[in-house]
């Protein structure tokens, strides 16, 4: 029998580390479109901390809505606060609002020193990382969270994180926001399609589910088709070749006839597949190499 992780272990865990990306990269990426002597480093801390404050309040969130519903009883997912009944499923729900406030200062903060304009886009991306598994009607349970995923870890991160440095939007930011938006996709597809048995199982409708695991592996395939159109779009072709190769592993693993914890490291493959092309990216475009 596993010994149970220790109490900030256990928090670490359930904060999902290999889902951090999502919100890291697009930041970085959206960062790296501005010449390194006009960065505003200020605002670009800024949006670092609110895009990675939301993710982990998104993820806790997460952890306490399917862990009151039962959700996660039938899951063979990465450690669970809630469901493992080592914490009180209202401590989670507090550490979720704990981390979306963080989210709404340092957002708040942006605003003041940028445009008032943000403020509703912070509004509804907190709402959605509540509302993917929380409320009466979560979306997430009926096949939306690609998405939400896609919007706000995607085209919002990257354009808004762009957009912020001098209230100008340069014209790869767009492609750019598409391509790390089906990079956060592909995240969670990796959990999607480890839990497509339990999720139906237990009523969660995601579109993996809704595809079973025979034909969800194409939605995966489809992500890493969105990448490479993404990046050929900004310019990078080179770098969409590089993300065909990089996803090689997670792809071969979707494809397989493993189920349940044999799928576990597609999560990984994809976290650092991201990362891989985030630095990539990041790095052409600090030496204006368009490739």
């Amino acid at each position: 029998m596993t010994a149970a992780p220790g109490p900030l272990q256990r928090w670490l865990l359930a904060a999902r580390p290999r889902t951090l990306p999502a919100a890291t990269v697009p930041v970085v990426v959206g960062v790296a479109l501005i010449r390194p002597e006009s960065i505003n480093w200020g605002n670009s801390v800024l949006c670092f901390l609110v895009a990675l404050a939301l993710q982990i309040g998104t993820n806790y969130a997460n952890d306490y809505s399917d862990g009151v519903r039962g959700t996660d009883e039938v899951r063979v997912g990465p450690f669970r606060l809630t469901a493992s009944k080592l914490v009180a499923a209202k401590t989670v729900r507090n550490a979720a609002f704990l981390w979306f406030f963080f989210a709404c200062v340092a957002g708040l903060w942006l605003t003041t020193r940028t445009t008032w304009w943000l403020i509703p886009i912070g509004v509804t991306a907190v709402a959605a990382g509540w509302f993917y598994t929380g409320g009466p009607r979560p979306y997430g349970y009926y096949g939306f969270g690609e998405l939400f995923v896609f919007v706000y870890f995607g085209m919002v991160a990257t354009v808004g994180t762009a957009y912020v440095q001098h209230l100008t939007i340069p014209s790869r930011a767009w492609w750019l926001g598409v391509a790390t938006g089906f990079m956060a996709c592909a995240l969670l597809e990796a959990n999607n399609l480890r839990d497509v048995h339990g999720d139906r199982a237990s009523g969660k409708k995601t579109l993996a589910a809704r595809m079973d695991r025979q034909r969800a592996p194409w939605l995966y395939a489809g992500c890493i088709a969105g990448v490479l159109v993404g990046m050929v779009g900004a310019g990078h072709f080179v770098v969409g070749i590089v993300a065909i190769l990089v996803y090689v592993p997670a792809v071969r693993l979707a494809f397989s006839d493993k189920n349940g914890r044999d799928l576990l490291p597609m999560l990984k493959y994809s976290a650092r597949a991201q990362l891989q092309l985030g630095a990539l990216v990041a790095l052409l475009l600090i030496i204006r190499v368009g490739v």
